[in-house]
């Protein structure tokens, strides 16, 4: 068997913005085994600022991995503990090299197309008119969840969006969702949450930044609708220390990101311990290009979860690969007649 590594950068159709700032690229990385004349891919997807492998050994441990893949997929993921979006992108990658179709992972009633994954439509940050113009076209689409990243503009604004919503729709006809991405300081945060409380929200995802634990813990005991922690998971690698963090804060769900919490072994562990303490949990997609987002939507059907998950990420990008995958009235389906772009590894290989 050989493997190699490579860096591919998906292009935003149009800047997207969040807390964090803007963004108009994304850097990912794929590993291709080779063996017998078969061929895997898996993505690792690495975003910077953000993931907890956003080292500056992140390239020389992908080639380490490469000139070790002999070792085998359990023992290279042991090792690569500090570097879940490598683990990740190691699991797919032989998964692939298994399948008797290098991108149909984990075959079930989604890929063969007779059922679909609900999901929730995704409202970036930007001018008040923009976002107004992608809520509206969500609601057009057939979404009966939506996602809206706040935090980044006047927020007197973003109430007067979640007011635009209420006022055409009710909490029993769409389902809203917030993810503040830690923008909120710890002592604007309760107030923040009651002013948000008065349009019926389903949840807000990290309302103030990752790392202030107990501030966290008292938030969830007292918050008037319910807290999912989303960056509070990332850099947590032992079952010991995801315990602990559940157990300390309390949240009533947990968002799981496989590229940046040790793929799908990573993720059982946390729904493992999250069903032991009552806490609800969903799946989402951390921007990675089709390859990286198949994979987590073939595995997130496995689960049975009857809640949306955040899988609408794929028509982000210009330069992404032709896959099978299709939103279609807030449901993703795995359109059989659409094919794989055939030149998928010579793209990320050249």
């Amino acid at each position: 068997m050989t493997a190699s590594y490579h860096q591919y950068m998906l292009e935003f159709k149009r800047p997207s913005g969040t807390s964090r700032g803007i963004m108009t690229e994304k850097e990912t990385w794929f590993i291709v085994l080779e063996e017998n004349g078969k061929t895997g891919i898996g993505e690792c997807g690495i975003l910077r600022g953000l993931s907890a492998d956003d080292r500056d050994d992140y390239e020389e441990r992908l080639r380490w991995t490469c000139e070790n893949i002999h070792l085998g997929e359990k023992v290279l993921w042991e090792s690569l503990l500090e570097f879940p979006s490598i683990q990740f992108g190691i699991e797919m990658a032989f998964l692939s090299l298994k399948s008797e179709n290098p991108y149909l992972l984990f075959p079930s009633d989604f890929t063969s197309g007779s059922k679909s994954i609900e999901i929730n439509g995704l409202v970036w940050m930007g001018e008040p008119a923009f976002m107004k113009e992608q809520i509206e076209d969500k609601l057009a689409a057939g979404f009966s969840c939506i996602k809206l990243k706040i935090g980044a503009i006047d927020f007197q604004k973003e109430l007067e969006l979640l007011a635009f919503i209420r006022e055409h729709f009710s909490a029993d006809e769409i389902e809203i969702r917030v993810d503040a991405n830690g923008a909120f300081a710890v002592n604007e945060a309760l107030n923040k949450l009651s002013q948000l409380n008065q349009f019926q929200l389903h949840s807000i995802e990290q309302p103030i930044k990752k790392g202030n634990i107990q501030a966290m813990a008292d938030l969830c005991k007292i918050t008037p609708f319910p807290i999912a922690l989303d960056e509070e998971l990332i850099g947590i690698y032992s079952f010991e220390e995801k315990e602990k963090l559940l157990q300390q804060i309390q949240p009533q769900y947990i968002i799981l990101k496989p590229s940046f919490i040790g793929g799908f072994r990573g993720t059982q562990e946390w729904i493992t311990l999250a069903e032991k303490y009552d806490i609800g949990w969903w799946i989402t997609s951390a921007l990675e290009s089709n390859v990286g987002l198949n994979a987590i939507a073939q595995w997130t059907y496995t689960l049975n979860s009857n809640m949306p998950q955040g899988l609408g990420t794929g028509a982000l990008y210009t330069n992404n690969f032709d896959c099978p995958l299709e939103v279609s009235k807030g449901q993703l389906w795995y359109n059989t007649s659409l094919k794989w772009d055939s030149e998928i590894t010579n793209l990320v290989t050249k």
